[in-house]
């Protein structure tokens, strides 16, 4: 999940109180519980708590009182990060690290098995592969 970039501007006042199937939460005394389907609540020692509203489906939390920022949250949308990926891709250079993959199937769609394959190495940061090609 993303947080809106907009700043927080303080604490506000909020309980959050749950019955393990619904959560009612007060933000400085109105009731959001109605539009928020998910909320995190997170908290160091001595510190104000951060509230995290979702208006997508979410889990709920145990019940809170106290003073937090609140920032709201957006449901993550990766389409953006894995263009920028794919952008950055050298074609001949994914063509030759799939065809070198040892799991890669003679079977139908194997070659795109071994490129999505490869692909997923790349975005978790292993290019053991890539680095020998070159």
């Amino acid at each position: 999940m993303e947080i809106t970039d907009t700043p927080i501007a303080g604490t506000q006042q909020v309980r959050v109180t749950a019955d393990g199937s619904k959560a009612s939460i007060l933000i400085d005394g109105t009731d959001y519980s109605r539009v928020v389907s998910g909320y995190t609540i997170h908290q160091q020692a001595g510190k104000a708590a951060d509230l995290v509203i979702q208006f997508a489906q979410g889990r709920t939390s145990p019940d809170f009182d106290g003073h937090a920022r609140v920032a709201v949250g957006v449901p993550y949308e990766p389409g953006p990060a894995a263009a920028h990926f794919l952008s950055a891709i050298d074609a001949g250079l994914l063509e030759k690290a799939a065809l070198a993959r040892p799991d890669m199937e003679g079977a139908p769609h194997g070659f795109i098995k071994a490129v999505l394959a490869q692909l997923q190495q790349w975005a978790r940061g292993e290019f053991d592969q890539a680095q020998e090609m070159n």
